[in-house]
């Protein structure tokens, strides 16, 4: 499975985080699977809060017919049945197949001010093409509950925008999760200077791909893998 981390800064101008993302997508249409970070198109831009939220049609209506084969991960803001919410979505074959809206906000950043929290229960595992796979939007790393309900994935996605001054946090907690669940962790976090970046495809055994510099970390893996480990260290 060929896999695109786009660690990416966010603008102050969407169109131009759209825009760079298009680029980025089309210059990785050989992957299988593309994540972007926590609300890369708009951040946290709660100064044009409705803006950021108008800004969400716009971005489905760019990305769903440039979505064929691949699967590609990201997270945005958006209104959705009367309530505010940052929502991941996952898009192939030019369809929405999944949907995750954040559950734990994240107080110290205020999101509990603008944003409605998701439902505990919808935080649960899907399968695509045969891969099972769980996912928590950053701030959700840290509760042990939810790492609970995602036991048994093959890969497990984490979009962030995850601060620079607990980058050790990010790093530890995600090698824990791929170590703990014998499973590929992605991490894919924002650049931006007040960022951790630490974006990184862990491995089932531990080993960690990770280039902070970089704009795109990519690299094959083998499902294989999760089999082979799970077999040599069985968790019963």
């Amino acid at each position: 499975m060929n896999l695109a981390l786009l660690q990416l800064k966010t603008t102050s101008n969407y169109q131009k985080n759209l825009d760079t993302l298009v680029e980025h997508i089309k210059a990785n249409q050989d992957k299988d699977l593309i994540i972007a970070p926590e609300v890369y198109l708009t951040g946290y831009d709660y100064e044009n809060f409705d803006a950021s939220l108008d800004f969400y049609e716009k971005a489905m209506d760019v990305l769903l017919p440039l979505i064929s084969t691949q699967i590609f991960v990201f997270t945005i803001v958006r209104r959705e049945g009367g309530e505010v919410v940052n929502q991941a979505v996952v898009i192939h074959n030019h369809e929405v197949l999944y949907t995750q809206n954040k559950y734990k906000l994240f107080h110290v950043g205020d999101e509990d001010k603008y944003f409605d929290a998701g439902k505990r229960d919808t935080i649960e595992k899907f399968t695509l093409n045969g891969v099972t796979y769980g996912m928590l939007i950053c701030f959700e790393l840290r509760f042990k509950e939810l790492w609970k309900a995602l036991e048994g994935v093959d890969i497990f996605l984490l979009p962030a925008m995850w601060g620079e001054p607990r980058k050790n946090h990010l790093e530890v907690l995600s090698q824990a999760f791929a170590i703990m669940n014998q499973c590929y962790v992605l991490v894919c976090n924002s650049a931006n200077d007040d960022m951790a970046s630490s974006s990184a495809i862990i491995h089932p055994w531990g080993e960690v791909t990770m280039d902070d510099e970089a704009e795109v970390i990519s690299e094959i893996i083998d499902l294989r893998e999760v089999k082979k480990t799970r077999r040599l260290i069985p968790m019963r």
